[in-house]
């Protein structure tokens, strides 16, 4: 099949890879426009750009899809078929129609759960124990549409959103790719997704990633990981001043601090929560790099009943 890709960033990569390794032609790559990145904030396209013009593939960058000139621009590729994963636009409905088998999305959850921009942090931060991708079929709903295939994948204990997205890309591609084979022998099955089990997965704002020491310790693992490595979770150091958190081991034998209390030893940083303390791991103060907690405390000097999360 004459495939069109659309997607951006770089868990979009193994999917494009698997397609332009397939039976199948991908003759353009539909991709967000160039972007400020890196500490210099220098413009620079997107993974998905570079990767496909360093396999000689038309890369097209509208704004938006409802620029002039657009649908014009995907009717003269003669589409059978858009693969998307990661995009990060939406498909507008009058172009739909324009690939003749439609607009094929890979999603990782298992639908209809975890609907939205963000499905695998939702699921971290949640506690789910078995989450997956789908690959279905784009309408004009919120990832509302007839799924053409699956798969499962287990949340290990101490997976980050980064870690569990990152295995979910590679096996989604596979899905993918067997998804665009079937199409193309007409043996593909839609099913229409079931009403019940539906949750949504809203993208996930700064605001949302500051840990509230006053949950439980199971809870603020989860956020922490579930916010790993984006948008990251924080919380403000004594003083004020905001303070990085990457993930945290939770301390089931310490119970006497009170939420947000810090005990600093030379091996460890504890902090109370809601429940029982947890170990801060790697930690970046305002305007430095990571670090382990240890050598922040010591640098900080802490002074007695020290607390995370006030408010100066």
């Amino acid at each position: 099949m004459r495939l069109l890709f659309a997607g951006t960033p770089e868990v979009a990569l193994p999917s494009l890879r698997a397609l332009l390794a397939s039976q199948h032609e991908v003759v353009a790559v539909l991709t967000r426009p160039d972007a400020p990145r890196g500490r210099g904030r220098a413009l620079a396209a997107s993974p998905v750009a570079e990767l496909a013009r360093s396999e000689g593939v038309r890369v097209l960058t509208p704004r938006t899809l409802r620029e002039e000139g657009v649908p014009e621009q995907l009717n003269a590729l003669d589409l059978d078929a858009a693969a998307v994963v990661a995009y990060g636009g939406l498909i507008p409905a009058a172009l739909l129609d324009v690939p003749r088998h439609g607009w094929i999305n890979l999603h990782f959850s298992l639908l209809p759960a975890w609907r939205g921009a963000a499905p695998v942090q939702r699921a971290v931060i949640a506690g789910d124990e078995v989450t997956g991708a789908s690959v279905f079929q784009i309408e004009a709903g919120l990832d509302t549409g007839p799924v053409l295939g699956t798969l499962t994948e287990t949340v290990r204990p101490r997976d980050t959103a980064g870690d569990l997205l990152g295995r979910l890309a590679v096996s989604g591609a596979d899905l993918l790719t067997a998804v665009m084979d079937g199409v193309a022998a007409g043996d593909a099955r839609a099913e229409a997704q079931p009403a019940d089990g539906v949750s949504l997965a809203p993208k996930l704002e700064p605001a949302d990633a500051e840990v509230r020491w006053t949950d439980p310790a199971l809870a603020v693992d989860r956020l922490v990981r579930g916010c790993t490595p984006a948008p990251g979770a924080w919380t403000t150091a004594p003083g004020g001043a905001r303070l990085k958190l990457r993930p945290v081991l939770p301390r089931p034998d310490v119970d006497d601090l009170r939420p947000g209390e810090v005990r600093a030893g030379k091996r460890e940083v504890l902090v109370g929560t809601g429940s029982h303390a947890v170990a801060l791991g790697e930690v970046a103060p305002a305007g430095k790099s990571w670090m382990p907690a240890e050598a922040w405390a010591r640098g900080a000097h802490l002074p007695d009943a020290s607390a995370l999360g006030a408010r100066s």
